[in-house]
């Protein structure tokens, strides 16, 4: 039998990384949607820059730990 259990430093980790996942993957379907506008739409508005700190990471990750937790 294997043991398929993660350590709490695993599983922080593991937590992290879909943060930063969720993150990326909002920004990047807010600039596909900036490029899919018409030329002289997109020509108008500037293109947004989306910046991911790691405080923005570890806000996320504790939205997605707190879910975890509920019971």
């Amino acid at each position: 039998m294997s043991n398929n259990h993660k350590s709490g430093f695993e599983l922080r980790t593991d937590i992290l990384s879909m943060a930063q996942s969720v993150l990326m993957e909002n920004r990047d379907q807010v600039m596909a949607a900036h490029f899919q506008l018409p030329d002289a739409v997109r020509e108008a508005k500037e293109c947004p820059i989306i910046t991911i700190s790691s405080e923005d990471i570890i806000g996320e990750a504790q939205k997605l730990y707190a879910f975890v937790n509920e019971k």
